[in-house]
This record gives structure tokens, C-alpha cells and sequence, in this order.
């Protein structure tokens, strides 16, 4: 989805008020309200394929996957956002009895966007790390068939694994399930040259 345009400044208690009664998603960063953009064709069949994925892998076991229009938050006065996809493991915890923000998710998804690119690796990332149960962050191409796979380590800091190809699966240990890039990307089309890379090398 493309970069919230500027909304308005507010305490969380005025955003959390506007955001519940405006008919539009609005996320929160530093004071700011921002109105959100659409999504591409590509970004939501992406985004839908992801969820669908998640949900199979993860039917019959204690941990539930969540649609963009859950909300998200990373600490109390900090970042209220509404990732692509996101799971929870165990018993949801909630920001208020409301019941519509989430606040301890184990793995969150974003599909990126030319113009949310940079603010997704970045400020979003660097917020998301504050959630103390966060174990998985995956950022995901539209254009070539790519995951980035940021996984918080024991001490703390976060090991990298970027995976491409459409014959490519990725393995998340924190819920111990796989995601085939081709189920992923399915309906998406791309150039040759990537389905030529994505198959396996010749034995010589």
C-alpha cells in the first residue's frame, strides 16, 4: 500500500477516537495521524495468497492469523499500524477492551510497495522490534518472487535470510510451519527469466 499521506497531529486518545469513527484505516507515528493509501492488483492477491497460506499451515493449532484490518501496536504512546498480515499465538492480548488492537503478535507480514519500501524496512521495522513476543518479521516482494525472513535471535538482535524463486519454501521455526513462495505468488505473473532462475540447476 502506498505511503500514509499526512493527516493531522493528535494524542493517541484523539487518534484512537478519529480512527474508530472514520469509515478509513488511519495508522499512528510519533504524534501523526495518517490516512492510508490502496493497494496494487498484485499487493492484494500477494496479501491474500499470504494469509490464505498462513491460515492452512496453521489450522488446529493455538495460533491465529489476522487480516490488514487488525490493528497493530507497538508500545503504548508509540506506533498504531495495520500490517499486511499478521499472527498471534496464544491467548490475544489487546491495547483496550475494545478489543481491535493487538499488542503481542508473533509474527508480522508486509508486502512492499515502491513508495512504503524504505519506511517498511526502516521505521516500521525499528518500531516493530519494541513488541517483546515479535519472533518473525517477513517482507515480501511484488516484483520477483522474494522473501526477506527477519527472525529475533536469543540475545536479542535479528538474523537475516533472504529467499527467492518460486520453488523456494521458507521454514518459521516460531510456528513451525513452511510457506511455498509458489503459493505465495500465485496468479502473479513475472518475466521468464525469473521462472528460469527459480528452477533447480543441472547435475553435471
Amino acid at each position: 500500500m502506498a505511503l500514509p499521506e499526512q493527516y493531522l497531529r493528535a494524542t493517541v486518545e484523539e487518534y484512537l477516537q478519529h480512527e474508530r469513527e472514520s469509515p478509513e484505516r488511519c495508522e499512528y507515528l510519533n504524534g501523526q495521524i495518517y490516512q492510508m493509501a490502496g493497494e496494487s492488483y498484485e499487493h492484494s492477491t500477494i496479501n491474500a495468497n499470504t494469509i490464505t497460506s498462513l491460515g492452512l499451515a496453521l489450522r488446529g493449532r493455538p495460533c491465529r492469523v489476522l487480516s490488514p484490518n487488525m490493528k497493530i501496536r507497538t508500545s503504548r504512546n508509540g506506533l498504531f499500524s495495520y500490517p499486511d498480515a499478521a499472527v498471534v499465538c496464544g491467548e490475544a492480548q489487546f491495547h483496550d477492551n475494545r478489543r481491535d488492537i493487538i499488542t503481542n503478535p508473533t509474527l508480522i507480514a508486509e508486502v512492499l510497495s515502491p513508495s512504503t519500501e524504505n519506511y517498511d524496512r526502516a521505521e516500521k521495522f525499528f518500531r516493530y522490534q519494541q513488541i517483546e513476543s515479535l519472533a518473525d518479521y517477513l517482507l515480501i516482494a511484488q516484483e520477483e518472487p522474494r522473501f526477506e525472513h527477519f527472525t529475533r535471535q536469543p540475545n536479542g538482535q535479528w538474523l537475516y535470510a533472504l529467499t527467492r524463486g518460486l520453488n523456494a519454501n521458507i521454514y518459521i521455526a516460531s510456528l513451525d510451519c513452511e510457506l511455498k513462495l509458489r503459493e505465495i505468488y500465485d496468479r502473479i505473473e513475472f518475466p521468464e527469466i525469473l521462472e528460469e532462475a527459480a528452477a533447480p540447476l543441472p547435475e553435471n
